[in-house]
């Protein structure tokens, strides 16, 4: 049983520190599980709301509206149960000791890039490289 870290408030990761320590790896653990919580509370939310919307309406521009509405809202909650799946990765890779490197050059992703999106596996410049070699293929 590993011992229980507790982290201030105001503690965020920083370049002065070992990277992915436990703090950083509690830090970002704790991140992600309440990004995955607040999708989680909007999809019973949205539930409630498409329960709710299912009523006949009795207009036909009402009721195109309505599908329209609920079909973009069922393709935003797809796209949301793929990011709960990358974010359970990210947990497990917390886990294993692999979160914040990336994993085609091993290299430590920058605490800053996973600052602003902790489900990262590339480090900036593997993602770059990525995409523009995802536009050479795509423009074939």
């Amino acid at each position: 049983m590993s011992k229980q870290i507790i982290l201030d408030a105001e503690y965020k990761p920083a370049d002065d520190e070992p990277f992915m320590n436990e703090r950083q790896r509690e830090y970002f653990r704790g991140k992600l599980i309440a990004w995955k919580d607040e999708i989680l509370k909007e999809a019973k939310e949205t539930l409630v709301t498409l329960q709710k919307e299912s009523e006949n309406h009795p207009d036909i521009a009402d009721r195109a509206s309505s599908e329209t509405d609920r079909a973009i809202e069922l393709r935003a909650r797809d796209r949301q149960r793929k990011l709960i799946a990358k974010i359970d990765a990210a947990i497990a890779r917390i886990d294993d000791g692999s979160y914040g490197y990336c994993e085609e050059t091993g290299e430590p992703i920058s605490l800053k890039r996973l600052e602003a999106r902790p489900i990262a596996t590339l480090s900036l410049e593997a993602q770059e490289r990525h995409e523009r070699n995802e536009r050479v293929f795509r423009d074939d």
